[in-house]
């Protein structure tokens, strides 16, 4: 596939592409032809602000000995060899800085990020292209005619159109995994998908690449993410989270989600995690923990809305639009006696709120012979009083009628499906 106009000012033809597999151990030659070194890598820098990474220099060796020729030395690039511009080279011994990728060994057979395809793929090869005198990495070619050309030059280095590739604009690569080498990836375009398409990929991901990419990723983006996903992956990437992070995320998951995140941790390490977040979420979420996962409980949230029974219509709106943080479940309000002991009174839909007169008093709208579970109620039994009464959520109320939690329909509905199934099963509510 040849690659057109991809510079402001390149003409709109075909610029003539080399692959890196195939200059990988090829020659770097002198101007009188002579071989003076090996070519071993390529090194970039990724820019997000640069779609087409540019080749800063070659890794080269002598005997052994890892030289660095910048791009500037560099004639020109074949598909088999590099030309010099001169026969001297600088003999000290090449090392990697920070922000530095090489292409070889950093990318080349890694997994990539196809941000259009919202896919993870493998770099069977990649495309490299001369444009105003710089060499800059062009696409990832990811098809076996790829890997056919490497492994038996089955095929030649001439673009195809059979050959499938990606535009480099397209991936996101990841951090090297060097102790010594920092590299900081953005993964700005990965934070433009939605949440769900962010955790399918990070499935697909080791943990390691997986925590890279949530950490990237704002709190809010991040927490919606760990949401969609497992509480076993919730649990991996987490610990490949510094802790601090870590808390800042979970501050933002409704506080169910990240009671079952955490439980899933070794104790010390929930613990220390806990310690970090903000004081009111620590406790809700430290309250929830302390249920056994198997009763209505261990699957409630806290994430709710109480509101005063002296209140109109208009006046609970007023107080539902100033919420700082609104619930993620907004179907009903609970209007309860008192907001310390939160008894509840009545329930009230918001589809109710919305259409009634804005004088109407809550006292008259509410409906006081609601549905409800105990904190010891199996989730099984609380999922088929739902599933009989059409509810979309059921509060979970101590023995004297104090308001303790809801439990969501799709948490509650996991408990009717096969355990294989529970996975699948997407999160109905949210932002």
């Amino acid at each position: 596939m040849a690659v057109r106009g991809l510079f402001s000012s390149t003409p709109a033809t075909a610029l003539p592409i080399v692959y890196l597999s195939q200059l990988i151990g090829g020659d770097i030659r002198d101007p009188g032809g002579a071989k003076v070194a090996t070519l071993r890598d390529f090194v970039v820098a990724p820019d997000p602000a640069q779609p087409f990474a540019s080749v800063r220099g070659l890794v080269a060796s002598i005997r052994r000995r890892m030289l660095y020729i910048p791009w500037s030395d560099v004639d020109h690039v074949d598909g088999h060899e590099a030309m010099l511009r001169s026969s001297r080279l600088n003999l000290t011994p090449f090392e990697r800085r920070d922000g530095e990728m090489l292409l070889a060994r950093d990318v080349l057979d890694k997994q990539l990020v196809d941000i259009k395809g919202r896919r993870v793929v493998r770099a069977n090869d990649i495309q490299l292209a001369v444009a105003d005198g710089q060499l800059r990495v062009v696409g990832v070619s990811i098809s076996g005619r790829a890997l056919l050309r490497r492994l038996f030059g089955r095929y030649s280095n001439t673009p195809s159109n059979a050959e499938q590739v990606i535009s480099w604009a397209d991936v996101e690569s990841f951090g090297v995994q060097n102790p010594r080498v920092q590299l900081k990836v953005s993964h700005e375009g990965l934070a433009r998908l939605h949440p769900t398409d962010i955790a399918r990929i990070i499935d697909s991901l080791s943990v390691h690449q997986g925590a890279e990419l949530v950490a990237a990723l704002d709190d809010e983006t991040a927490a919606d993410t760990l949401e969609e996903l497992s509480e076993e992956r919730q649990a991996d990437i987490l610990e490949g989270l510094d802790e601090e992070r870590a808390a800042d995320i979970l501050e933002h998951m409704g506080p169910d989600v990240a009671a079952d995140a955490l439980g899933e941790l070794p104790e010390e390490k929930a613990q220390s995690i806990l310690e970090r977040m903000e004081a009111e979420e620590r406790e809700d979420v430290r309250e929830l923990m302390a249920y056994e996962e198997d009763s209505a409980g261990g699957i409630m949230t806290t994430d709710y809305l109480i509101v005063p029974p002296g209140l109109t219509v208009a006046q609970a709106l007023q107080r539902l639009r100033a919420l700082e943080r609104k619930p993620d479940f907004l179907h009903y309000l609970y209007v309860v006696d008192d907001e310390q002991h939160e008894k509840v009174l009545g329930v009230v839909s918001l589809r109710d709120l919305v259409l009634a007169e804005p004088e109407t008093p809550l006292k008259e709208l509410m409906k006081n012979d609601f549905k409800s579970a105990s904190l010891e109620d199996k989730p099984r039994d609380v999922a088929k009083l739902m599933a009989d009464y059409n509810l979309v959520a059921l509060p979970v109320l101590t023995e004297d009628g104090c308001l303790q939690g809801i439990v969501t329909i799709d948490d509650a509905i996991e408990w009717l499906l096969p355990d294989d199934w529970r996975s699948r099963l997407p999160r109905i509510f949210g932002t």
